[in-house]
């Protein structure tokens, strides 16, 4: 991963999702990762966002922070107070989609941009958001993720590969290089208009 970030100049995005099966695991990640993203399901492991906390304090490495589909404002913002307590405040909250009572055929998660307001006047801490097809249809992709800037959300998480329909994993939530061109062209349009 470190030759590849060194030859493209892509940041190492890597989740860690709080398991210890192999001694040193997450002192790894830290060592070769850009960013460390705290999944969704563990955004309440308050163990494992101390410890995380306390091994990046030293080098400050940002922590990525991903909302809990069933979790509340309140605690999105208390796991982020949580890893800035114990010594790390370079903290990235991330939004997506969160459960509520819609049929999946329609939304499997709604996009609560709404948050984005809420975020920014409660924190200090940058918002993303991310948009990906498998918390939504694909053709709800784009328009949450241009709802979440104008709504003022600091930028869009999103996964791109080269060839979707063939990646190893995660391919249905990937977009093409031209279309993660096209997303980034129409989020700096919207931004202008609206900031």
């Amino acid at each position: 991963m470190k030759i590849i970030t060194e030859a493209t100049g892509l940041h190492r995005h890597i989740r860690d999702d709080g398991s210890r099966e192999e001694k040193n695991v997450l002192e790894n990640v830290i060592e070769f990762a850009d960013i460390i993203q705290v999944g969704a399901r563990n955004m309440k492991s308050y163990g494992f966002l101390q410890e995380l906390a306390i091994l990046t304090k030293g080098n400050a490495k940002p922590i990525l922070l991903k909302r809990g589909e069933s979790s509340t404002i309140k605690d999105f913002l208390l796991a982020a107070e949580y890893l800035v307590a114990n010594g790390n405040p370079n903290v990235l909250l991330c939004l997506r989609g969160i459960r509520t009572f819609e049929e999946e055929k329609f939304q499997r998660y709604t996009a609560d941009v709404g948050a984005i307001a809420v975020l920014k006047k409660e924190s200090n801490l940058p918002g993303h958001f991310r948009p990906v097809a498998r918390d939504w249809l694909p053709e709800q992709c784009v328009p949450c993720g241009m709802a979440a800037i104008a709504a003022g959300a600091d930028g869009l998480i999103v996964e791109t590969h080269n060839d979707p329909a063939n990646a190893l994993c995660d391919g249905e939530q990937c977009v093409t290089k031209d279309q993660l061109q096209k997303i980034k062209e129409d989020a700096e349009k919207i931004k202008a208009l609206i900031h």
